[in-house]
């Protein structure tokens, strides 16, 4: 049986050394450099109808069709 979530619920993890806080709520969740206000949210709406997933596919694909600025000069 599982149980409801009712009350955010915030856990550390440290990401590539640097800690974050993430918080899960009933609107989705939040992932935030510690000691910082603003990191990055994403609801559970746009999780469970791949919007999530669709929207890291064209942050990837943008990434890769951008230039270094002096790349050819």
């Amino acid at each position: 049986m599982t149980t409801r979530l009712d009350r955010p619920l915030k856990r550390e993890v440290l990401v590539n050394g640097e800690p974050y806080t993430v918080t899960l709520d009933a609107e989705g969740i939040s992932v935030v450099p510690k000691g910082k206000r603003k990191g990055r949210f994403l609801a559970w709406s746009a999780i469970t109808s791949g919007d999530a997933s669709l929207a890291e596919d064209l942050r990837v694909s943008l990434d890769a069709t951008r230039r270094e600025p002096n790349a050819e000069r």
